[in-house]
């Protein structure tokens, strides 16, 4: 696990043309992705209820209280728990850029496996140049899963994905793209990178730029849809005091 400084970051809402800085408390995420006991190569079909199995998981062996709650379909984070959790978007991309501005935070024949290089499968992890934190492949080899939805509005259930692959051209593997799936999707290429810490007290509405309240208004959309928008109910019919309640914030405001 590497130290990740306190820090704020900008992220851009494509769909509303909105742009929201994010004040990030000082946590803690992985060299690299996650690698198989035994193995180089990072594991490349995971799926979201994987990864978040996974970090429980991890989170008991080291004895630290759990994060997750799972219910079926049903996934809650206690962000007052000190476990092993899946980052946050935010976190994802303020790591990934470690202080730079641009696309890439560094050239992506030195820092990245893409389909430049011509590979058909995810490469041994550490063999390119890390960022200014000394993470590894936060750009290309796999992509890698984090907490949010990618938009409750528009895809229902489906959870975010960031970095690129081995098979992504150089215009998909940037800080900035967002990709997502079913989070019982089996998709070549996505894995994950576990974070910790970050949120001392976790009773605002924000936990690392991620708020249930936000999700649940975001879901709550109504009125004429194009064709195709899935809002996710569970999100929009859910009392706002329980939705609150369920993620450790208060339930009062």
């Amino acid at each position: 696990m590497m130290p990740i400084p306190a820090g704020t970051v900008s992220l851009r809402d494509a769909r509303t043309g909105t742009t929201r800085d994010v004040d990030l408390q000082a946590f803690q995420l992985s060299r690299s992705v996650l690698v198989p006991r035994g193995e180089d190569q990072p594991a490349a079909s995971i799926t979201w209820f994987d990864a978040i199995r996974f970090c429980n998981q991890l989170s008991e062996a080291h004895g630290a209280q759990k994060v997750y709650t799972i219910d079926g379909r049903r996934v809650t984070w206690t962000t007052t728990a000190d476990g092993y959790r899946l980052p946050t978007e935010a976190e994802w991309e303020y790591a990934c850029r470690a202080g730079t501005t641009g696309a890439q935070y560094g050239d992506l024949r030195e820092i990245a496996w893409t389909g430049l290089d011509g590979v058909t499968s995810a490469q041994p992890v550490e063999r390119r140049e890390p960022n200014a934190f000394g993470l590894h492949d936060m750009l290309g080899n796999v992509w890698e899963w984090c907490w949010d939805y990618l938009d409750p509005a528009r895809y229902g259930e489906y959870r975010v994905f960031r970095g690129g692959s081995f098979a992504d051209p150089p215009w998909s593997v940037r800080a900035s793209v967002r990709r997502g799936s079913a989070p019982d999707a089996v998709i070549e290429g996505t894995g994950l990178r576990v974070a910790r810490q970050g949120i001392p007290q976790a009773y605002g509405r924000d936990a690392q730029g991620w708020s249930a309240v936000r999700d649940r208004e975001r879901a709550s959309i109504g009125g004429f849809m194009p064709v195709g928008w899935t809002p996710l109910h569970e999100l929009r019919d859910e009392p706002a005091s329980r939705a609150t309640s369920l993620t450790g914030e208060r339930s009062s405001r």
